[in-house]
């Protein structure tokens, strides 16, 4: 009987773990549509995404449920207790992640004017740059590699780089464009939900440092604004 009970607490375990790498793969699905959206110039796609996010704000409360039901009934210890506390911790970067490709889309829904080629080529590379940090970040949960997390918070510097370039890019051409670049204006917003969106995926990779080593770190950050 104990040893079918401690089998169901680790299916348990693992049914947590699988269930917040699905959220990963969801909030990476809508931040690569999201992009695609408005790179498009696809409102219909964009609301779209607004609405697949509804999926990932009802996966955190599920999460969190089973997260709080196997504390209480199982009082757990060392990593199994570091399984679930981080359960908790990435599924709020996670949909964190999914909340910023909400915001994305819904910019992208509101932009009426065809965007300009350069300030498109800009913002499409720190799109590409954010949206591959949290496809490895949650590569890395999965897999429970350390090696893989390391090398997403190695990417946040380059990631740094993209957006101080494209955000004072996108500053200067609208501050000669002017009025007449409603799009370039609300660019400079994406950018920063972009931005916001790599340091969510090095969070992940930093707490998966923690459940695998038991090792907290914790990467300041110099923000531009």
């Amino acid at each position: 009987m104990e040893r079918q009970t401690r089998q169901e607490y680790i299916h348990d375990l693992e049914v947590v773990q699988e269930l917040v790498a699905t959220m990963g793969d969801k909030a990476l699905t809508n931040v690569e549509q999201s992009m695609k959206a408005l790179l498009e110039d696809d409102a219909v796609l964009a609301k779209k995404v607004m609405k697949a996010d509804d999926a990932i704000d009802d996966m955190i409360i599920d999460v969190e449920d089973k997260c709080i039901l196997l504390i209480a009934k199982q009082q757990p210890i060392a990593h199994d207790l570091r399984v679930i506390a981080t359960g908790f911790k990435i599924s709020t970067d996670i949909e964190r992640i999914g909340d910023h490709a909400f915001d994305i889309a819904k910019t992208a829904a509101s932009v009426k004017e065809p965007l300009n080629p350069d300030c498109k080529r800009w913002i499409e590379e720190l799109g590409n740059c954010a949206a591959s940090m949290v496809r490895r970040a949650v590569k890395a949960y999965r897999d429970r590699s350390v090696q893989e997390a390391d090398e997403v918070r190695k990417m946040d510097k380059q990631m740094d780089d993209v957006f101080e370039h494209t955000f004072y890019a996108l500053s200067d051409f609208v501050t000669k464009e002017g009025a007449r670049q409603k799009g370039a204006t609300q660019l400079l917003f994406i950018a920063r939900f972009l931005e916001r969106i790599g340091d969510h995926a090095v969070n992940i990779a930093e707490w998966v440092i923690y459940l695998e080593t038991a090792e907290r770190i914790h990467q300041k950050k110099n923000r531009l604004i």
